[in-house]
C-alpha cells in the first residue's frame, strides 16, 4: 500500500522534528512544531526531492502557514506536473510566405 501525499509530507516533517511540542496536525504550523527557518528550508528541499517537483518561492515567513497548506502546495505542484505531461505539443506555425 502506498502512502498518500499527506502521509509522505507528514513523514518528512516528522523526520526533522526533534523538539515537537505535540503531534503533527493539519492545523499545526512549522513554528508550533519547533522547526526553525533553516530546518523549514531543509524540509522543503526534502519534499521537492521526494515528489520530484519544485514548489513556488515562498514568503520567508512561510513557517507560520499550516502543515495542510504545505500538503496543498505539494498536491498543486503534482497536479501541474501531471497536466504538463499530458498537454499536447503543437507544431510550430508555418511562417514561410
Amino acid at each position: 500500500m502506498s502512502q498518500t501525499t499527506e502521509q509522505q509530507v507528514y513523514a518528512i516533517i516528522a523526520k526533522h522534528c526533534t523538539d515537537a511540542a505535540g503531534p503533527i496536525a493539519a492545523t499545526s504550523n512549522l513554528t508550533d512544531l519547533g522547526i526553525d527557518s533553516l530546518t523549514a528550508i531543509e524540509i522543503i528541499f526534502d519534499i521537492e526531492e521526494q515528489f520530484n517537483v519544485t514548489l513556488p518561492d515562498r514568503d520567508p515567513n512561510f513557517d507560520v502557514g499550516s502543515v495542510q497548506g504545505l500538503v496543498t502546495a505539494v498536491e498543486a505542484a503534482l497536479a501541474a506536473k501531471a497536466a504538463a505531461a499530458v498537454a499536447p505539443v503543437l507544431p510550430a506555425p508555418d511562417t514561410t510566405p
